[in-house]
């Protein structure tokens, strides 16, 4: 276990903003996580869990406590049949590494992940997900301390209440009570995909395939009617990040910056009636205050797209022109400057489409 002190957050966050946190422990063991929480306790700190900081925003005011760094290490199969596979990884290795293990074996269910920045023991947190997967089809269980008992648990998948970007590790009651050490994966063994695929991945299989692209971009393009790898959705889908998606170590940003916004079957009729493009996304467990399942969305990308901000820069914070839904720090002197920008672009959207931008990345405060 290592212990640092002052150390600036906008050094562990890719949105590089924030100031001292006044302790930044690394841990390398489940052992070394229950130290660092006694160590905060003794001294009467706050805790903060971070892993590669992709989806975290730091305050110019810093963290008067102690952020915890998961660096515990491994993978590994722990059983392979015909019908599935279970596969293990330790919460401080590389998101985009487990994918590549799992996919160099020909396993099925987390290809679509391949890209997305953090690490392992974060992917649960936000239930991660993009082009048509996300975590919560496939985990089995994770392994965590709990801060409330101090001891080590193991909760599966319906204890973690997993919805769209939400869980019980980052909403409600016991929002923070949990450090994941590791997670169990159920994936298909060697299991081949056959199209339809998400919109933008079949377009670029589709030019790969010298194809000729629909005019109406929200058609899905003809592609080869056949059985695709898990190796070669992940280098689609890599593919396709690495052309929209800005590499966060060259440019400062916090990936997805607004959640998508989702809608009950009365308000996705609303929103055709505006033209805009509605996905169905049957069996959400997501739901409006009045019990109202939302099973259909609109992407926050394309409404910030269609507001015309696309390539502006607000405040030293640029939309990206190619994925609006991110923002890069060009130039802003702190967070101030990103609270700008965001205020300003959830008012241009709710004063054109009538919808309330939610922020995706968490804050440590």
């Amino acid at each position: 276990m290592k212990i640092r002190e002052n150390i600036p957050i906008s050094e562990l966050t890719t949105m590089r903003l924030g100031g001292n946190a006044r302790y930044v422990i690394e841990v390398e063991s489940p052992k070394d996580v229950a130290e660092a929480f006694a160590f905060a306790e003794e001294k009467n700190l706050p805790t903060f869990a971070l892993g590669s900081g992709a989806n975290t925003i730091g305050h110019d005011e810093g963290f008067n406590g102690v952020i915890i760094l998961d660096r515990i290490k491994g993978m590994e199969v722990l059983d392979e049949s015909e019908d599935g596979v279970f596969v293990r990884a330790c919460g401080g290795e590389v998101w985009d590494d487990f994918v590549a293990f799992c996919c160099e074996r020909e396993y099925s269910g987390i290809e679509a992940m391949s890209g997305i920045p953090g690490l392992v023991g974060s992917a649960p947190v936000q239930n991660i997900g993009a082009y048509g997967q996300d975590i919560s089809q496939v985990i089995d269980h994770v392994e965590a301390y709990d801060t409330k008992t101090k001891e080590m648990v193991i909760l599966g998948r319906d204890e973690m209440k997993m919805g769209y970007r939400t869980t019980i590790f980052n909403t409600g009651e016991d929002a923070g009570r949990y450090y994941i050490t590791a997670i169990t994966v159920e994936l298909e063994n060697r299991e081949m995909l056959k199209p339809p695929f998400y919109t933008s991945l079949q377009a670029y299989l589709a030019e790969q395939q010298g194809a000729t692209l629909p005019a109406n971009h929200s058609e899905l393009p003809e592609i080869e009617d056949r059985e695709y790898t898990p190796s070669e959705i992940r280098q689609a889908v890599l593919a396709v990040r690495g052309s929209k998606l800005p590499d966060p170590a060259k440019e400062a940003s916090a990936g997805s910056f607004f959640k998508n916004v989702y809608l009950t079957e009365a308000e996705a009729e609303a929103a055709r009636a505006k033209g805009l493009k509605v996905y169905e996304k049957p069996g959400s467990v997501l739901k409006n205050a009045a019990g109202e399942p939302l099973n259909f969305m609109v992407n926050s990308g394309f409404l910030i797209q269609e507001c015309g901000l696309s390539g502006k820069t607000l405040h030293g914070m640029r939309v990206n022109e190619k994925a609006a839904l991110v923002l890069i720090n060009d130039s802003a002197k702190g967070y101030e400057d990103l609270a700008k920008a965001r205020a300003e672009i959830r008012q241009i959207v709710k004063e054109k489409y009538g919808y309330d931008l939610e922020q995706e990345p968490v804050e440590i405060i």
